[in-house]
């Protein structure tokens, strides 16, 4: 008979609040990641400390933040009302502790819960926090949250402002590197939602005028747009949207307070109600509801009075209400869009035409897909009973309703061997393997038609399940692996091409990656090295001493299971697919992929030559 476990005073635990941010810190700032993805956790500890900054902004204290990131170190200033001297380690060290509680001075703020820089400190190997205000100043310097030092000046000639400094803990954060894409990313969203405001990053400005329209300007290249961005603005509303001539699903930038809720909720979903309604009145048509916000690219920010996110990263808007006598946020959404859009179709009967003709077209192609998108579905029904193409991972979105998993993972392999290897090496609960067979059709210039008819692309929709809404997606992490050869590289591109050609949002909003494996592998008796180029081989030969074993692999099925684990666990690297936003999509698509052989050959021997010039110099 097994031994009963003891139970009693000794295994009660209190917890401070550094510990228990350090032992559960994905409650705090969701996943941890090296910072391959836009919503690791190295990015939210720098919006943690840049939403203090934007908040003095909106209270209408400092016009100006600088951020500076070098190597691993953030540093953070801004010109704001600086914390009370006598509060400046409570604020950071203390849990519960802030001054957003104060209705009357953060009635929409964006951080709520007195809970963020705490999480920053907490999470960096070093912390450093100085305010000054009325000549004088005082700070605090912390290592895993705890107090080092601390120091009050009585007087200096500094402007007023505060200024934060932190390492990222690498032992919590591990192999760990920003990428000023990302960072950028987020300060261009930050001067979108605040006109006026200047941001300076590693010496470049970040300023916008337009709000939104900037944003939609970005976004969406003018050459792609059916008719010029409507941009609209209320009290605490603004919107701005626009059709793509090219894209064919919908594209949607969210905010609420500030804050980018990449992942929707009540606000997006009211605004996504509110454009189909408007429009059905003001055509006097009932238009099917996917046939208007087809190709829709737009986006909606929103204030609510103590909004209530989903989460502590607040990706999703659970909140129901605007806040104090207002109206809900469904209400409120609705009678604005109904206003303010019908009047701008109105007095703009030239965008009005071009939205119908999109909305009928829309209608057309739908109808025309209807017959084939049946059989298709019915064909992805009974090929995932009968099928190995998906090997399915425990956690994944599965109601809609529901916060996609930002662990769950969706490999793309090709071959058998490849993707064997992956299945038997992966974590079962959050990540998944999707099998190609062969090399798959190249889509450029194809319909959306082929999708269905194409058992791979097809399956591989029904995969993801993305084929009403990218909202939808299953997996947050599109992962494509295959051998870094010439034909690996290949598939890559082809898979690159169809998700640009339909679904060019998944990798707009930082969904699709490469993954990495290595090169070689480098052991003697007592270690092993993994290595990812000649530059790592050569270090760990040297790391090793005396006639180390070395292997080159030249496939992914060439590494077995037990070693594919150390690639795809912890330490997994992983390469973003980015967009080039200066590119229109069309053009991209028919340069790398189009009949223009002569061109391509050119670019890519005249860009072979400047890196074999690269490689003899070093």
């Amino acid at each position: 008979m097994a031994q009963e476990t003891q139970y009693n005073e000794d295994n009660i635990r209190s917890l401070d609040w550094k510990e228990h941010i350090r032992m559960r810190p994905g409650m705090y700032i969701g996943k941890l990641g090296d910072g391959s993805s836009a919503d690791d956790g190295i990015y939210i500890l720098v919006k943690e400390v840049l939403d203090n900054c934007i908040d003095e902004f909106v209270m209408g204290a400092g016009k100006t933040i600088e951020i500076s990131i070098q190597g691993e170190k953030v540093i953070v200033r801004d010109y704001g009302r600086g914390i009370p001297l006598g509060k400046v380690v409570d604020v950071v060290s203390k849990m519960n502790t802030g001054g957003k509680y104060d209705s009357r001075a953060f009635k929409k703020s964006v951080g709520l819960n007195g809970v963020g820089t705490k999480a920053v400190n907490a999470l960096s190997n070093y912390f450093r926090v100085e305010s000054t205000r009325d000549g004088k100043s005082a700070s605090a310097e912390f290592e895993r949250g705890e107090l080092k030092d601390e120091e009050l000046l009585n007087e200096t000639s500094r402007r007023r402002g505060t200024k934060v400094s932190f390492v990222p803990d690498d032992s919590i954060f591990k192999n760990f590197k920003f990428r000023s894409e990302y960072v950028e990313r987020l300060l261009k969203n930050y001067v979108y939602l605040n006109p006026g405001l200047t941001i300076i990053f590693n010496g470049e400005k970040f300023f916008s005028e337009n709000g939104l329209k900037d944003l939609l300007s970005e976004s969406i290249a003018e050459g792609d747009r059916l008719y010029p961005i409507i941009h609209l603005k209320g009290e605490d509303i603004e919107i701005a949207l626009t059709h793509s001539k090219t894209q064919y699903s919908e594209e949607y930038h969210s905010f609420v307070n500030g804050q980018n809720t990449t992942q929707g909720g009540t606000h997006q979903a009211a605004f996504r109600e509110s454009i189909v309604k408007t429009v059905r009145e003001f055509y006097g048509k009932n238009y099917d509801a996917s046939d208007i916000r087809k190709s829709i690219v737009s986006a909606i920010s929103i204030k609510v009075m103590e909004p209530v996110f989903e989460s502590q990263t607040k990706t999703k808007l659970g909140s129901t209400d605007m806040g104090g006598d207002l109206p809900t946020v469904r209400t409120y959404i609705n009678d604005f869009i109904k206003t303010a859009l019908d009047n701008y179709l109105h007095k703009n009967p030239e965008t009005a035409d071009a939205l119908q003709r999109k909305v009928l077209q829309a209608e057309r192609e739908r109808k025309d897909l209807s017959g084939i998108r049946k059989l298709a579905r019915d064909r992805a029904k009974k090929s995932s009973l009968h099928n190995k193409k998906l090997r399915d991972c425990r956690i994944h979105l599965t109601d809609s309703k529901k916060e996609r998993n930002l662990e769950s993972t969706l490999f793309i392999t090709e071959g058998d061997s490849a993707s064997g290897s992956i299945t038997k090496s992966r974590d079962v609960n959050t990540q998944a393997v999707f099998s190609l067979k062969g090399k798959p059709l190249n889509s450029y210039g194809l319909t959306k038609k082929i999708v269905y008819e194409n058992e791979e692309f097809n399956l591989l929709q029904a995969a993801l399940n993305i084929e009403e809404s990218i909202e939808d997606l299953r997996y947050n992490n599109i992962v494509i692996a295959t051998d870094a050869d010439v034909d690996g590289m290949h598939i890559r591109l082809l898979l690159i091409t169809f998700f640009l050609q339909f679904f060019p949002e998944l990798i707009k909003d930082g969904h699709l990656y490469i993954l990495e494996t290595p090169l070689f592998r480098v052991r003697n008796k007592k270690k092993t090295f993994y290595c990812y180029s000649d530059q790592e081989k050569a270090d760990a030969m040297e790391a090793l001493g005396a006639k180390p074993e070395i292997t080159r692999f030249k496939g992914l099925g060439e590494i077995s299971p037990d070693e594919f684990k150390f690639f795809i666990g912890e330490d997994i690297r992983l390469a973003p697919v980015m967009l080039d936003k200066a590119l229109m999509i069309e053009e991209l698509l028919s340069f790398y992929m189009g009949k223009n052989t002569p061109d391509r050959q050119k670019f890519i021997i005249e860009n072979l030559k400047v890196e074999l010039d690269r490689v003899v110099e070093e």
